[in-house]
């Protein structure tokens, strides 16, 4: 079964795209394309919270973000590798989604996770294009597919980015999405240890993060992204 997509972000943990692309894909949303999550692991190692508890709090981000598929293919947080049996799930997924676009990881970051599932994403959007890689679901076969383009959200390091999305419209949705994630957030009244996102500061590094891609591309509030090949364009007018 093929349910066609126009853009499938995957992330190692849930609350990875919703912390770095959360606008960017509530504007796709409301610019009518259709959009998926998939989360590599289901964030089982986090301080805060569970891995049950994070597949609830995924579900309430996708339904604020307007998203209307998300899967969890339940990687060992912490442990995964990228080996032949987490590229043929992802390559599984790909294949399933049929997406033009996939917006994965970042290429380097604090948490080991994000740069492995980056590599492990790109890896597989490549191979998901070779026909003698054979996949299935269900019993059905499979078609390749490879996507248009991977780009890289930046996460916690900060990355020069290639290009910038304006969010400035959509950064209220985004954190709400965020705030949905309530085990791992700030929470006055949580008996849980403190970790570095779950201060009240946290969400201002976040604005101020948006502040810090919009202003220089011309926007209030942005999202960085960064390509693995140059985006082909007709004209320097595309570009203005």
């Amino acid at each position: 079964m093929v349910i066609k997509l126009d853009v499938l972000g995957f992330g190692a943990h849930p609350d990875d795209v919703e912390i770095s692309c959360g606008g960017s894909i509530a504007k796709l949303v409301q610019q009518g394309k259709k959009v998926g999550l998939i989360d590599l692991t289901m964030g089982e190692l986090g301080t805060r919270g569970s891995g049950p508890l994070r597949l609830i709090e995924a579900t309430a981000a996708a339904e604020i973000l307007g998203v209307q598929h998300r899967e969890n293919l339940q990687l060992s947080d912490g442990f995964f590798e990228e080996n032949q049996e987490s590229l043929i799930k992802v390559i599984e997924m790909i294949r399933k989604y049929q997406p033009d676009v996939v917006l994965a990881n970042s290429v380097k970051d604090r948490h080991p996770d994000h740069a492995r599932g980056s590599q492990l994403v790109s890896r597989a959007c490549f191979l998901s294009g070779l026909r003698k890689i054979e996949t299935s679901i269900d019993g059905l076969a499979q078609e390749a597919w490879r996507p248009k383009a991977v780009y890289h959200y930046i996460q916690d390091y900060y990355t020069h980015p290639d290009f910038v999305i304006d969010v400035s419209n959509f950064f209220e949705t985004k954190m709400a999405s965020i705030k949905a994630y309530r085990s791992q957030f700030y929470d006055p009244n949580s008996p849980e240890p403190d970790t570095p996102i779950s201060g009240s500061e946290f969400f201002d590094v976040l604005k101020s993060r948006a502040m810090d891609f919009g202003r220089p591309a011309g926007a209030f509030l942005g999202e960085g992204f960064t390509v693995e090949r140059p985006p082909l364009v007709d004209d320097f007018f595309d570009l203005a």
